[in-house]
């Protein structure tokens, strides 16, 4: 091709030394342009058809490979690749460097098509029902940053015409510059195939951890960072090796369970606890929740202390007899096993706790079955509300540190 674009020329009358060098630069910008022409054919047509067939089909991984433009990169080899040959077989033995050039961009076009297919593989893997079970994005990232770390040992050894096995014994020897400049990303890589391989945190995981000051769902994990959106909307970004480092909540257990742990206490005046009289226990049968308990257990406290021939009429603390607060916390039970949104298929517990300056703690332990943060809050509040108000109806009073209002009354004033 060059030989007869240079008798061409030389046929038109130049000489010979400016017709060869006009010939090279004919042929280049030939070869350039017919790249070009083929490049604007495959991008104007081929990757049409390429488009319309990914969109008719139902398959989601193809539309993810266009998504990701893996067809687009892999189109870019085909010019680069057109003038590389056309060079080498017009003239093998010039255009040394330019050769070099063209063949390490091949290599880093190669290597962007290789990501970008790699990144839609994470896209695909993602967008399956389980995909957010085991987080491969950072598995992706580490082979991506491998292989970039390959092309440019190739890229470099192509550039200055070494073997690239010289430059991996070099790499070998500055082993320890190596973990110190990519530290962060080894400790992610190791990190991340530990979070992957044990499932210890997924995306779109609540997860809690006051260190970095995140407490949200989890929205990327990556090689180097995991991004946590707080609820109030901030974004936290936690180095991914500090989940296998210190240590953090997890959410996700509760959200997969039937429930959402309800766990308060209300103090109860100690001073109001009382035995239950028969003025007392007439009241409570009139609730409808209590009626069957209160007839049960004065049944059996009746049997009791008869079989045990008490004298109940000398002192109260003789025999067995109910109290306020027990008949309070039967009350209570009855209520949440009543109540729609409460679990009773999980821990359900009503219990006294040690007694404290503040009063004597009743604490509810119970589970909710609507777990949205927004319901929950208000099923609790809304038990509480109720809890608080029934206090009085059982003779008991709420322990409440001494307010202003208490402090003016003692002195005959009010506010």
């Amino acid at each position: 091709m060059l030989e007869m674009i240079q008798k061409l020329l030389g046929s038109l009358g130049m000489a010979e030394a400016v017709a060869d060098k006009a010939a090279i630069a004919v042929l280049m910008a030939l070869v350039v342009l017919g790249a070009y022409l083929v490049y604007w054919v495959l991008r104007n047509y081929l990757l049409k058809i390429i488009h319309k067939v990914t969109a008719k089909t139902a398959n989601k991984w193809d539309d993810a490979l266009m998504e990701a433009q893996v067809f687009h990169r892999f189109l870019r080899l085909i010019p680069l690749t057109f003038v590389s040959l056309c060079i080498d077989r017009a003239m093998p033995d010039s255009f040394v460097l330019l050769k070099r050039i063209l063949f390490a961009l091949i290599i880093f076009v190669g290597v962007r098509a290789v990501e970008a297919f790699l990144n839609a593989v994470a896209d695909i893997y993602r967008a399956e029902p389980d995909g957010h079970r085991k987080p491969i994005r950072p598995i992706i990232q580490s082979l991506i940053i491998i292989l970039y770390l390959l092309a440019g040992i190739f890229i470099i050894s192509v550039l200055i015409n070494k073997s690239p096995w010289n430059l991996f014994g070099l790499l070998g020897g500055l082993t320890a510059v190596t973990m110190l400049v990519f530290k962060d990303t080894i400790l992610g890589f190791v990190a991340g195939i530990q979070l992957g391989a044990y499932d210890m945190v997924r995306e779109g995981d609540w997860i809690e951890m006051p260190k970095y000051g995140a407490d949200g769902d989890v929205i990327e994990v990556t090689v180097n960072t995991v991004k946590v959106r707080n609820w109030d909307k901030t974004i936290s970004t936690i180095p991914t090796y500090a989940l296998i480092s210190d240590s953090f909540k997890n959410w996700r257990g509760m959200d997969e369970s039937g429930g959402r742990r309800i766990k308060r206490s209300i103090c109860i005046d100690m001073n109001t606890v009382q035995f239950a009289d028969e003025a007392m226990l007439e009241r409570f049968r009139k609730m409808e929740m209590l009626k069957e308990y209160v007839d049960k257990m004065q049944q059996e406290i009746d049997s009791d202390n008869a079989k045990k021939e008490i004298d109940l009429s000398a002192t109260t603390v003789n025999g067995r007899r109910q109290t306020n607060l027990g008949i309070f916390r039967a009350y209570l039970v009855e209520y949440l096993r009543s109540h729609p949104k409460i679990h009773t298929g999980m821990t359900f517990l009503v219990r006294h706790l040690q007694p404290t300056p503040q009063g004597l703690p009743i604490e509810i332990y119970v589970f909710s079955s609507d777990k949205a943060w927004a319901n929950y809050e208000a099923i609790q509040a809304d038990i509480f509300d109720h809890v608080i108000a029934a206090i009085p109806e059982f003779g008991l009073r709420v322990f409440q540190q001494p307010s202003g209002t208490d402090v003016a009354a003692l002195g005959g004033k009010s506010l």
